[in-house]
């Protein structure tokens, strides 16, 4: 693996930085805690202008050709800035999916859309007490004289109100991974909305379905392929959703590290102490090792070589390291730092729901577990992102 990043990919992450410094302050990611809509519109409309938001498409579709590493880069400083909005669930993970197993027409009517940021896509997955495998998919998809009929409950669907359409997971057999993937108009009869406040002060919703109807021309890829789908969906997201923490556990050490060096007690800063500093050397450490797994597993998919264990071990690793780093700093910063006044808390929010989402550290070490007991075989893709 080489270690250093071209030109492009510098200019890349500078220009992510200076985005971020310009329209995702601070300021913009209070303002949008608990917002219905969770769309902070100056930062959405760079993002489309810079092609952010368009990483992901095929280039015959406007997309940049960036392979995994580049797109890594750009979700760290994201992560640092704990951008706001619906960039992940739209332009990475509704995009791949469409990308896997989309219909030519499919592709034709959303991804450009998405790439401009005029269409926000959000995807339907995880149901109420049920898990993160294909087993906790039990939304029934019954099929019709000219479709299939879903009911049933999802929750965390994030951005749902600012969505077009969302991507939802439903079962339409009995094997365990008898599921099918369905585009939905977020206003379609049946379809009700409601938000829910999380730890992350983020925009989430449960969604529920009551006899929604969807034509044959909604499902996504052949039926009963929807899982192998998702599937492969998720093992590239989840490079990403590392490096987004891996970005935000830099960046609040970053803001502890200056504490430690403003506060004063006893007449010195109170970094001077050997406890705070050996507590900020071992984070650094952990935040170094994050960064590194995370573009061990994006050079590996950029290279076509195997993220079966690489891509769950950097978003494991990455999400305990902005939890624990975040905890940590809370510890130097004492009982102020829980305060709505200090940035700090916004980074140990978020950094316990991100290790909860898109897969948990349990789900992503029984992935880990599974790779490492049943097969030593290398696995290889032929070609990234290929359609």
């Amino acid at each position: 693996m080489d270690l250093k990043f071209s030109e492009e990919q510098n200019i890349l992450r500078d220009m992510t930085r200076n985005l971020c410094a310009d329209y995702s302050t601070v300021a913009v990611v209070r303002k949008l805690e608990n917002d219905p809509i969770g769309v902070p519109d100056d930062l959405w409309k760079h993002m489309a202008e810079t092609g952010l938001l368009s990483i992901l498409l095929p280039e015959s579709l406007g997309g940049a050709g960036f392979n995994m590493l580049d797109c890594a880069v750009i979700y760290e400083e994201l992560g640092r800035a704990i951008a706001p909005g619906p960039y992940f669930a739209s332009s990475v993970m509704s995009v791949l999916a469409l990308r896997n197993a989309g219909s030519e027409a499919q592709q034709q009517a959303l991804l450009p859309g998405i790439g401009s940021g005029e269409t926000i896509v959000s995807i339907a997955w995880l149901e109420p007490d049920n898990g993160f495998g294909p087993e906790g998919v039990q939304m029934k998809a019954e099929k019709t004289a000219d479709g299939y009929r879903l009911n049933g409950v999802k929750r965390h669907v994030f951005h749902a109100k600012a969505s077009r359409k969302l991507i939802v997971l439903a079962r339409t057999g009995d094997a365990t991974e008898a599921v099918d993937l369905f585009l939905v108009d977020t206003n379609a009869a049946g379809v009700t909305l409601h938000q829910h406040k999380t730890m992350a002060s983020d925009t989430q919703y449960r969604v529920s379905f009551d006899n929604v109807a969807v034509s044959e021309a909604d499902r996504i890829g052949a039926a009963g392929s929807g899982w192998k789908t998702w599937e492969a969906a998720m093992y590239d997201g989840i490079i990403l959703q590392a490096a987004w923490a891996a970005g935000g556990a830099e960046r609040a050490l970053e803001i502890t590290v200056q504490y430690s060096k403003d506060r004063e007690q006893f007449n010195k800063p109170i970094g001077a102490f050997q406890s705070l500093a050996h507590y900020m050397a071992d984070a650094s450490a952990v935040v170094d090792g994050a960064k590194v797994l995370v573009y061990e597993a994006a050079w590996a998919r950029a290279t076509g070589k195997s993220t079966q264990r690489l891509a769950p071990m950097a978003k494991l690793f990455a999400c305990k390291a902005f939890k624990d780093v975040t905890h940590m700093a809370q510890q130097v910063h004492g009982g102020i730092g829980f305060t709505l006044d200090y940035d700090i808390q916004l980074f140990y929010r978020r950094a316990k729901q991100h290790q909860m989402n898109w897969w948990d550290a349990r789900y992503l070490e029984d992935l880990i577990a599974a790779d490492i007991l049943d097969s030593d075989a290398p696995r290889t893709i032929d070609d990234p992102f290929t359609v």
